[in-house]
């Protein structure tokens, strides 16, 4: 009897070991997550969150894991890769040391929301020192708060609704022609260096008036060298990427400078945005910008227009290669409109708000590609941002003088925000999407003051490419640009064009 009762039990525990074993990876979940969420609730006070610190590393003082950082920015996989590593040890939310300074990637909608609604009250622009020194200490982008309101206030004539669409007209008019060159000529062509040249192009022309092709090439070369120099080690090195790019800015100013002169002596006039803001000289100070001012600020409208723009653009053309349904349902939306045209109409700034579809394109494109993968900002005072751990909040403490990083590709990438995030879908923007989960660019009194032009812009090359042609990729390589703060393609997606 003894010995059918041990039989019985050792047989009860066979099935016991079996079912371990078949189990094994669930239960060590299991039991991880029960264990994260009582070491975390250890924490919590009755009365609810309380500040938990981030992990991470910050290694020596000032160097930190910036080497790190530049060796990623310098790899096919590109700077956000840096970013990725982190998350894996450390989970989404880490801090690092960068350039001299404690960087914390914040990855929730509940962190962008206390920051971006905090901008100037809590936190201020807090770009990299190279970055900084490119775009020039009276740039939008680098005065404190003082400054900034009047700033962007001068700023936003180029981006009013006239501007606009005038902007749409013009734009039109050049990307059609060279379109139908390219298609004429029926060779291969990069689709990145095609639309950085035609936002260059755009950008001088409506700020400064500049259409000389040979000045547009120089300039564009040493604007190129700047936006290389951006997020470089910030040494004064012959031959480094800072230098040389600090060595164009200096030329880029002085060419502004030259212009500036030219236009108050009376030698030239135009009727453009550098124009409107000399007219403003006899202005109280309050009402107009100093030279230093536009100048800076020219230069950053420029690389900022160009770049992100044009890296969206190629990226547009990716994605709908991918993805043949969404490129047929635009086409079809285009040709609507084609069909109610002339034979040599030019687009209007009305066309443009008929888009419906093409809109939803063009923000799924901008979700997607991350053309900003993060928008930094640092610490005035000591202070702490909301969270999420597991169905808990907390709060996470940051320090005076720490740099705060709004990860907007890890928020335009959670599943739980969006579902199948690397699945090219724009009909997802059919639906309402939740606060603080599509900030492509920023939110807040810093909200990129672009933004609309850089809409119509994709939503012109959109109509344009696929209302008239149709296109094969002749570059799969999904490598990424080294030494970019933007991702963009290294191929920069060569496609042919067939007209339809």
């Amino acid at each position: 009897m003894v010995v059918a009762a041990v039989a019985e039990l050792w047989k009860h525990n066979e099935e016991i070991v079996t079912l371990l074993k078949n189990n094994y990876d669930l239960l060590i979940a299991a039991f991880l997550a029960v264990a994260a969420t009582f070491l975390v609730s250890k924490s919590w006070s009755k009365g609810g969150a309380r500040s938990i610190d981030v992990p991470g590393r910050l290694g020596l003082p000032f160097i930190g894991e910036t080497l790190a950082f530049l060796s990623a920015t310098n790899s096919f996989k590109g700077c956000y890769e840096f970013v990725n590593l982190r998350r894996s040890r450390y989970g989404k939310w880490f801090k690092t040391r960068l350039f001299g300074k404690i960087h914390v990637f914040v990855p929730t909608t509940e962190g962008a929301r206390k920051i971006f609604t905090n901008d100037f009250s809590y936190f201020n622009k807090g770009y990299v020192k190279s970055m900084a020194d490119c775009v020039g200490p009276k740039s939008l982008l680098s005065v404190p708060h003082e400054s900034h309101k009047r700033i962007r206030r001068l700023l936003s004539d180029p981006f009013s609704m006239p501007s606009l669409a005038t902007f749409v007209v013009k734009f039109d008019q050049l990307l059609s022609q060279r379109l139908a060159r390219l298609a004429r000529n029926g060779d291969s062509f990069k689709v990145l260096e095609f639309s950085m040249q035609m936002t260059f192009d755009a950008m001088c022309s409506m700020l400064m008036s500049v259409t000389e092709e040979s000045l547009l090439r120089e300039i564009e070369k040493d604007c190129t060298a700047v936006s290389e120099a951006m997020l470089s080690l910030p040494v004064m090195i012959p031959g480094s990427r800072y230098y040389r790019g600090i060595k164009a800015r200096e030329r880029v100013m002085e060419r502004f400078s030259g212009m500036i002169e030219r236009r108050r002596s009376g030698v030239e006039s135009h009727e453009d945005f550098l124009q409107s803001m000399l007219a403003k000289d006899s202005y109280p100070s309050t009402e107009k910008l100093e030279d230093a001012e536009i100048m800076d600020n020219l230069l950053t409208l420029i690389i900022a227009g160009q770049t992100t723009t044009a890296a969206a653009m190629m990226w547009s053309v990716k994605f709908l290669n991918d993805n043949r349904d969404a490129q047929d349902r635009l086409r079809e939306e285009q040709l609507a409109i084609t069909r109610k045209k002339a034979d040599d109409y030019v687009l209007s700034l009305e066309d443009i708000n008929s888009m419906s579809y093409g809109l939803k394109v063009v923000k799924e494109t901008l979700r997607m590609s991350n053309v900003l993968l993060w928008f930094p900002r640092v610490a005035l005072n000591d202070c702490t941002v909301d969270g999420k751990f597991f169905p808990l909040d907390y709060r996470i403490e940051i320090k005076k003088g720490w740099h705060v990083n709004i990860d907007a590709t890890c928020i335009h990438y959670d599943p739980v925000l969006y579902k199948d995030p690397l699945q090219f879908n724009p009909s997802r923007f059919e639906e309402m999407q939740k606060s603080y989960s599509f900030i492509p660019f920023g939110s807040g009194p810093r909200t990129c003051l672009g933004m609309n032009m850089a809409k119509v812009t994709l939503m012109v090359f959109l109509h344009r490419l696929a209302g008239g042609y149709k296109w094969t990729m002749d570059d799969l390589d999904l490598s990424l640009e080294k030494k970019s703060h933007i991702p963009r393609l290294r191929s920069g997606c060569p496609i042919t064009l067939k007209a339809l």
